[in-house]
């Protein structure tokens, strides 16, 4: 089973992204659009895209400041090197790397990338077609092929955690999907995803997880 880790809020604490928005956005726009988000009234790919075209800071200083300033959730390294996991983030390829270099971890990572322009960001969609299933720009389509262990914590994992075989979720994924009747194994730190990895391991055999269900990805 390939684990599959959502960045933004669940490798890093407290969330890279909105560290970035924070100190080099525009927090008024981000916190009215972020409820809109939730209200449902505007789309992640909305969202997105008029958060950081507030960002006029290069890409390179961000990046440095993150280096300096984000720490990632206990258990990161020992999760990487048990299941060599996929990185798969709605958040930037050039905010996520430097950090895996900081931390002396190589992985594969899915995520979207950077266009420096002088009236903001601007967003390159690693995958810019609407999913089948929620209708908006997500992760669905990112997953590997095969059976997945996702790890997310927000509402850009939503339609990821549907498609997987086991979920680990905290904080408004973990809400979301009580709301839904979803079944997921909560965490607070890596640790615990790790340890649960082997146990289940260990009491399978190595075999698929039951729950395997009918995803539409790709």
């Amino acid at each position: 089973m390939r684990v599959v880790l959502d960045w933004d809020g669940t490798v890093t604490d407290p969330d890279s992204l909105r560290i970035t928005l924070d100190e080099f956005g525009d927090p008024e726009i981000f916190a009215r659009v972020e409820g809109r988000l939730v209200r449902g009234s505007i789309s992640f790919k909305e969202l997105m895209e008029v958060e950081f075209a507030t960002m006029r800071t290069p890409v390179a200083d961000v990046a440095a400041y993150l280096v300096e300033h984000v720490r990632v959730r206990p258990g990161f390294h020992e999760l990487a090197r048990a299941h060599d996991p996929v990185v798969l983030s709605s958040g930037f390829e050039e905010l996520i790397r430097p950090v895996l270099a900081r931390e002396g971890v190589e992985l594969e990572v899915r995520a979207n990338r950077i266009e420096e322009a002088e009236d903001g960001w601007e967003i390159v969609w690693r995958d810019p077609v609407p999913c089948e299933v929620c209708g908006d720009l997500c992760k669905r389509r990112s997953l590997p092929a095969g059976p997945v262990a996702f790890v997310g914590d927000g509402v850009s994992d939503r339609c990821a955690a549907l498609a997987a075989d086991r979920v680990f979720a905290r904080d408004g994924l973990a809400e979301w999907l009580d709301r839904k009747g979803v079944a997921y194994e909560r965490f607070d730190d890596l640790y615990g995803v790790a340890a649960a990895l082997a146990r289940g391991r260990a009491r399978d055999g190595g075999a698929v997880d039951s729950r395997t269900r009918t995803t539409g990805r790709k």
